[in-house]
């Protein structure tokens, strides 16, 4: 109990919300749409799972070789992004990543490919219903800070902070949809404006777009910090992954 009073001083002293003020965001989604995300054999997105989990079997040097069968990948991704030894941040897809180039050595699959999407899908559904549980001290400290900065900046021609529409007009409508708390806790997610699977850095830079901001590239320190921040927002809500969403 103490550990955990201390931790969420931490995220207050960050200026991070406490997850009773926000809403999970599968309480922003129509009926129709939650119970397609709740119903594998409707959700879309359980293609790329599959894929994953083929994935994680496949090759020699496989996953499955270092890690075991990939139930074993339960409650990873409520931990994720965090600090690695060598002090860098990684995501969940930083992650798989590296452990593709330097464990098994291969070749990275690359942000936003269709291997990286199914296997990240295939580990963080491992988590649904677990609650997030980021590390926010030590090493983790800065980055949450450039997170909140990012979060906070107003940005773009719009000049409009994330918090203006995730907080002060969450639940609100804009252009037929319900503005949510924007946490990442369903990415990877299947977007019906897509027509896919596409993961959270991919939904940062349309937010960047809509605001008529700088796009930044997928995996660029700005996102992973400000996908650390949304994470530390989330904590004890539940991960979602695959989400579904419009």
């Amino acid at each position: 109990m103490i550990r955990r009073a201390a931790a969420a001083a931490a995220l207050l002293a960050c200026g991070v919300a406490a997850a009773s003020e926000l809403r999970p965001a599968r309480d922003f989604l129509s009926p129709e749409l939650r119970a397609q995300q709740d119903d594998p054999s409707r959700h879309p997105g359980w293609l790329w799972v599959e894929e994953g989990e083929a994935l994680w079997q496949r090759g020699e040097r496989s996953c499955q070789s270092c890690h075991g069968g990939i139930a074993t990948m339960a409650g990873v991704a409520t931990r994720y992004p965090a600090v690695a030894p060598d002090g860098a941040l990684l995501n969940l897809e930083g992650r798989i990543e590296r452990c593709r180039t330097q464990q098994q050595g291969a070749a990275a699959f690359g942000y936003e490919s269709d291997a990286l999407l199914s296997l990240t899908a295939a580990v963080a559904q491992r988590s649904r219903g677990l609650p997030m549980s980021v590390a926010t001290d030590g090493a983790a400290a800065p980055f949450v800070e450039e997170g909140r900065r990012f979060y906070e900046a107003r940005q773009g021609q719009l000049n409009l902070a994330c918090g203006q529409c995730h907080d002060d007009n969450a639940g609100r409508r804009l252009r037929g949809d319900v503005i949510s708390n924007g946490l990442g806790t369903g990415y990877p997610a299947y977007r019906l404006d897509w027509n896919t699977l596409g993961s959270l850095h991919r939904r940062l830079r349309a937010c960047s777009l809509g605001v008529r901001a700088t796009q930044l590239p997928l995996g660029a320190p700005e996102y992973l910090s400000l996908e650390l921040f949304l994470a530390a927002r989330a904590a004890g809500l539940p991960v979602e992954a695959p989400g579904l969403r419009r």
